[in-house]
């Protein structure tokens, strides 16, 4: 009797494992979109921000995904670094990091700003979380300096640590009034479409890079 209540209970526990792993198998991988206003959805509407687009368009390609959204407006990498241990949280597979564009439009040191990014790439890296890091590009009224110096931020860091860089968050928006909400620098719904079609084949390496290491 009592080993027939052992082998109960051993086979209860075994589906108890079989049903905890399915589950495991089963959840969405959690992304996080970590950056600015133009991560935040400065100005749009309820479901018209990049991470809610971001989401439906994997969702479409049949990814199982859920794309978090923690901009803040007004950000800059300072304050990035100081919440991102709060604004990433366990369980997060993949953050896009989109910081840089107010240090820049405030004339922040590049130098700052590096390593600030920096310092967030080598604590996601510390937990093991993977990056796609978003790139910015400097204003031309800066300077050719600022502008040079700015600019090279994210391809370094890219390489150093062996992330996946997007060359220019805002590729295809930027300059483009049809894109643009009035003030001339934040996308508008049709600026987030045309920014999330021209990311995706990115943000879809970067998942398949993650899964693969699984």
């Amino acid at each position: 009797m009592a080993f027939k209540h052992s082998l109960a209970a051993a086979f209860l526990l075994f589906l108890a494992l079989c049903g905890a792993i399915s589950s495991a198998r089963a959840a969405p991988l959690e992304i996080v979109g970590f950056g600015d206003s133009l991560m935040a959805g400065f100005g749009l509407g309820p479901g018209e921000g990049f991470t809610d687009k971001l989401q439906a368009a994997l969702r479409a390609r049949g990814h199982d995904v859920t794309v978090a959204n923690a901009g803040v407006s007004g950000d800059t990498s300072s304050g990035g670094l100081s919440r991102l241990d709060w604004s990433v949280p366990d369980g997060t597979k993949l953050v896009i990091l989109e910081l840089g564009a107010n240090d820049m439009l405030r004339g922040v040191s590049t130098a700052i700003t590096q390593k600030n990014l920096d310092d967030m790439l080598a604590k996601l890296r510390e937990r093991k979380i993977a990056v796609l890091l978003a790139g910015m590009r400097a204003a031309p009224n800066l300077g050719a300096d600022y502008q040079n110096s700015f600019d090279a931020i994210f391809p370094k860091l890219a390489e150093k640590y062996g992330v996946p860089l997007y060359p220019f968050f805002l590729d295809g928006v930027a300059g483009e009034p049809a894109f643009q909400l009035d003030d001339g620098l934040h996308p508008n719904a049709r600026g987030v479409d045309r920014m999330v079609e021209r990311i995706l084949p990115t943000v879809e390496k970067a998942i398949a890079t993650v899964q693969g290491a699984s």
